[in-house]
């Protein structure tokens, strides 16, 4: 955590901004190690160029906070408190005159905003993301381990998941079975809102879980994420029941054979839209162009969703330690769909597949 404050503070002293203060949870656990969700409370953390930061969070969360291993000043405050006031005033008391001020534009709110500038009038607001995304972009040591012992747990939800499958059961009855054997291995929190999709379900990318029961001769995709101190898993299979049509099975290779190719085009110093139209041009190629309407991937961390997004159009290179997910997909109305997706981590030779679940195609009976 020092290490990143300390780039943090470099940064801010480079442009000649006075202090940064970060409101996202998210990025207050990035610097802080506090993970947190304040609701509707303020929780943030202020990072100058040179003096001491502070974090500020509920006082009922004061201690949490101080376990997580925050080892600077805990501003605390109570439900009749206006804790932007204490803000201007912790922030005053190190920094007399604030001429520039960073924040996260994307995540505050007008309201929160206005507030802001009325208590430092004259100051100049400029976005801290950019340089944020950037931090996070590559993971270190401490981060790689969670990630890690995310996907390994997410490859344990997708085989329970299989293993519950049988005839006339629900989406959400599967759903149910994954998520309690995940309580019972300990996880709080899943990534997002599992997904069980069967049938003609399955041809819609975001589809969502219901009563709708498996039969035989359907396609049954999972996708599911599971949360591991902070860092998110995301993974997807996809499973035949039964029988399968030679459509339903034309889809399923060609989506795992234009993963493979694009994984093989994983390497540092690789532009990553190379790595979505290897896999883009091989379902094109296949006559399903139309049916593929998503990115290739997307960045994976403390956000199940971040930087870099892997898309056709994305010119940066990519560099070792950047994690992202591979996950192409063709989903064909009335027939059903398929998705595959992987989470990995460029490495100094190639590319590292985090979730290993198998993903030849399954026939479950």
């Amino acid at each position: 955590m020092i290490d990143r404050r300390i780039k943090l503070s470099a940064w801010l002293k480079e442009n000649d901004i006075d202090v940064a203060f970060l409101t996202s949870p998210n990025n207050v656990f990035y610097f802080s190690q506090f993970l947190s969700d304040p609701h509707e409370r303020l929780l943030g953390v202020a990072i100058f160029q040179e003096e001491e930061p502070f974090l500020i969070c509920a006082s009922m969360e004061g201690n949490e906070a101080k376990n997580a291993g925050w080892p600077h000043e805990i501003i605390g405050y109570s439900d009749i408190d206006d804790p932007w006031v204490l803000v201007k005033q912790t922030i005053k008391s190190r920094v007399h005159s604030v001429h520039k001020m960073a924040i996260e534009k994307e995540h505050m709110n007008i309201k929160r905003y206005e507030y802001l500038s009325e208590l430092f009038a004259g100051t100049l607001f400029v976005t801290a993301e950019d340089k944020i995304r950037q931090l996070r972009l590559v993971k270190d040591q401490y981060e790689m381990i969670k990630l890690r012992e995310a996907c390994k747990l997410a490859d344990y939800a997708v085989e329970t998941g299989i293993n519950e499958i049988s005839e006339r059961k629900t989406e959400l009855e599967i759903l149910a079975a994954i998520e309690y054997e995940m309580k019972k291995k300990g996880v709080l929190e899943m990534s997002f809102s599992t997904m069980v999709l069967t049938g003609k379900n399955s041809a819609s990318p975001h589809g969502t879980p219901g009563k709708t029961k498996i039969q035989k001769g359907d396609l049954v995709l999972f996708d599911l994420g599971v949360v591991v101190d902070g860092y998110c898993s995301d993974i997807t299979r996809t499973v035949a029941f039964h029988d399968l049509s030679e459509e339903q099975e034309k889809i399923y290779e060609t989506v795992l054979a234009s993963q493979l190719t694009a994984l093989k085009k994983i390497k540092s110093g690789t532009i990553a839209a190379d790595v979505d139209l290897a896999a883009r041009n091989y379902i094109h190629s296949a006559g399903y162009g139309q049916y593929f309407p998503h990115r290739l991937g997307h960045g994976l961390g403390i956000s199940v969703h971040e930087y870099p997004s892997i898309t056709e159009t994305n010119s940066m290179i990519l560099e070792e330690g950047m994690v992202f997910t591979v996950e192409p997909g063709i989903y064909v109305p009335n027939v059903g769909g398929v998705r595959i997706e992987d989470d990995v981590v460029v490495t100094a030779t190639g590319v590292e597949s985090l979730t290993k679940y198998p993903k030849e195609l399954q026939i479950i009976r």
